[in-house]
């Protein structure tokens, strides 16, 4: 899945570790969710979208 994480987190001014921290995951989830690695869950797509004020369709998509 396509993502658009780094982005985000670099128009936030967080680093990897603040990231993480925020939403209650290791450093290592948000290193390989933003290298496309691996997928979020569905609760930590969400989290995410509410914590960057978008919508989980324009932080992921499937293409």
């Amino acid at each position: 899945m396509k993502n658009k994480v780094r982005l985000y987190r670099a128009m936030t001014n967080l680093t990897q570790e603040e990231l993480a921290k925020k939403l209650g995951v290791s450093r290592q989830t948000i290193i390989s969710i933003e290298n496309e690695s691996s997928d979020p869950s569905l609760k930590l797509a969400m989290k995410m979208a509410r914590l960057f004020k978008v919508r989980v369709e324009d932080l992921f998509s499937l293409d």
